[in-house]
């Protein structure tokens, strides 16, 4: 992501838009990850704990990744656009 790369959303500071590695097959590889590790600590684990954190943590990600969408979209306008058509927000 080199420059690009911020935790939560920066209005402030316009970044160009990551279209290629891994952002090629997904546009939320990051978010992605973190799914597929939480889910993986409840299967190995799994209690009512593991359970919630996944819960809660799917939901949290889900809020996340649609908030960031809508940043992008105003941002980037009709190139995130195009970028959305062509690649899927998970796999």
């Amino acid at each position: 992501m080199g420059n690009s790369w911020r935790i939560g959303i920066d209005a402030g500071d316009k970044t160009q838009l990551v279209q290629h590695g891994v952002f090629r097959w997904s546009r939320n590889p990051i978010f992605l990850g973190m799914r597929v590790t939480l889910f993986g600590f409840f299967l190995i684990l799994p209690n009512v704990m593991t359970f919630a954190t996944l819960v809660l943590g799917e939901a949290l990600m889900q809020i996340q990744v649609r908030l960031e969408e809508e940043y992008l979209r105003r941002t980037h306008g009709e190139e995130y656009r195009k970028y959305c058509q062509q690649t899927r927000r998970w796999l």
